[in-house]
């Protein structure tokens, strides 16, 4: 595992990791405009100062200092920065099939509750940055244990961080995040119904709302079209079926798809491999 102080997150999948884990600490002020991507593991952004605002699954979260994001595997999402200031935060990558498997819970229940962020009570915040500061330093050490103190400091900031969430014990303050209530009910319908029938004729029907109306502010929100979206969504979760074992058609299947070969085109598409390859 190593320290990198510098990121870069192309357009649609980003990223990838090796480790379990991996760790950056990274302050930069770029003219770059972000997009909307998604990665295929777990982050956890510690926004640490500057002006920005973060779009997740049709949110959008006004960060302060010392604000935590919980960033689940396939969430779309990009950052929304303002140049004039210097934008410093700590990112921390978490690979999905991570050994401790329950320190990755608070990821689901933040998918579940369609809600990321974390604002920190005054006591906390200072227990979990003395954690993160340590953590920080342990990847630089070669003292003796070091990889297993590494790894203590980072299951113990991701207890304390379940902790929080799962309790629920952070503040919550209204001004924090803003988000179309449509949207928000549509984004959680079609990821709880993968399966079923998710025709924008259908969607507006459930709705009551014009389709041209939804489609377009459904775009204005997430940044992408509501077919490109769900199909995205779809392939995600049969992908993830298929990596634990189940038959690639019934994966399909259970994931949304009724044609086959739609389904095979659409997979090697977005991930560049037969879904048989997987």
């Amino acid at each position: 595992m190593a320290l990198i102080l510098s990121l870069s997150e192309p357009t649609e999948k980003s990223g990838y990791l090796l480790e379990e884990y991996r760790l950056f600490h990274i302050k930069d002020r770029t003219e770059r405009e972000y997009h909307y991507h998604y990665h295929d593991f777990h982050k956890v952004i510690v926004f640490l100062s500057g002006k920005v605002t973060y779009h997740i699954e049709g949110k959008s979260y006004h960060l302060k200092p010392w604000d935590i994001l919980l960033v689940n595997r396939g969430a779309i999402h990009k950052p929304e920065i303002d140049t004039s200031v210097p934008y410093e935060r700590f990112i921390l990558w978490i690979r999905e099939d991570i050994h401790d498997q329950a320190l990755t819970t608070c990821f689901q229940r933040a998918h579940d509750r369609s809600f990321n962020l974390i604002r920190l009570h005054s006591q906390m915040q200072e227990r979990l940055k003395d954690i993160l500061l340590e953590l920080e330093n342990s990847f630089h050490e070669e003292a003796f244990c070091s990889d297993l103190l590494n790894h203590a400091l980072f299951s113990q900031f991701m207890v304390y961080l379940n902790r929080i969430f799962l309790e629920e014990n952070y503040t919550i303050d209204r001004k924090s995040y803003t988000f179309d209530s449509q949207v928000e009910n549509l984004v959680r319908y079609i990821n709880r119904n993968l399966d079923q029938d998710l025709s924008i004729d259908a969607l507006a029907r459930k709705y009551y709302l014009s389709k041209y109306h939804m489609m377009r502010k459904f775009k204005e929100e997430t940044g992408y079209t509501m077919h490109n979206y769900i199909v995205s969504k779809r392939l995600l979760m049969a992908r993830s079926l298929i990596t634990q074992g189940t038959p690639v058609m019934k994966a399909a299947q259970q994931s949304g798809f009724r044609d086959y070969t739609t389904f095979v085109r659409a997979y090697k598409k977005q991930f560049g491999v037969s879904p048989s390859k997987a």
